[in-house]
């Protein structure tokens, strides 16, 4: 695995070198004019072992992959739904197979269930980015063609992980915020939930009770 990743880093500084990186200023003249112009300056210069070090540190799984690693396995999944305010709770079951992929940099999770009566399937990856030090979360299902991808961090003293982003309402065509909590409630037991927003006010939409089985 270390090889590999070297390997890996080797690529990237080599690419680096060939190009040299620039930034830009805004800087508003004094003539008559007051014509605004962008002059290119030149970023401080980083030693190759920096840079390899920095790269390796990106590239290699950290302690926060550990309790995604944690999660392999196969989980039974009870789905509670709410599709208004306050309505009618409708239920639903799906299995989900968990697997790290990429030498254990990602989380990779296969659903497959029943709701309303249609099948599901769907599939969502979780990261953990070591150079921002935040998740993201990506899930697409066979229900639709949009793809939700959220962001957020972990809690260890709640052991949950808070992730916000949004999602494209099909009726109305227009974005709307969306909010998802993951609980390890313990070894053997995940709890999810999501948030919606409908006319500005955000109600709970779904939640999954995972049990590891």
């Amino acid at each position: 695995m270390k090889n590999v990743t070297t390997i890996l880093v080797m690529i990237v500084l080599c690419f680096i070198s060939c190009k040299k990186e620039v930034k830009t200023e805004t800087v508003t003249t004094k003539d008559s004019d007051s014509i605004k112009t962008e002059e290119p300056i030149a970023e401080e210069p980083v030693d190759s072992a920096t840079q390899m070090k920095a790269w390796q540190a990106y590239a290699t799984p950290s302690d926060a992959h550990k309790w995604l690693t944690e999660e392999v396995g196969t989980w039974s999944c009870d789905m509670t739904f709410w599709y208004e305010p306050n309505s009618k709770p409708e239920k639903a079951t799906a299995t989900a197979t968990v697997k790290m992929i990429l030498g254990g940099r990602y989380q990779e999770t296969d659903y497959k269930g029943t709701i309303m009566g249609a099948p599901f399937e769907g599939k969502g990856t979780v990261a953990y980015n070591n150079a921002s030090k935040e998740y993201t979360n990506t899930f697409i299902d066979n229900m639709g063609t949009g793809m939700m991808v959220s962001y957020g961090t972990y809690d260890e003293a709640t052991k949950s992980m808070q992730m916000k982003g949004e999602v494209v309402n099909p009726v109305s065509g227009k974005k709307a915020p969306y909010r998802e909590v993951y609980t390890i409630v313990d070894a053997t037991t995940r709890k999810m939930e999501m948030y919606d927003t409908k006319n500005g006010t955000e109600y709970k939409s779904m939640e999954i009770i995972m049990k590891k089985k």
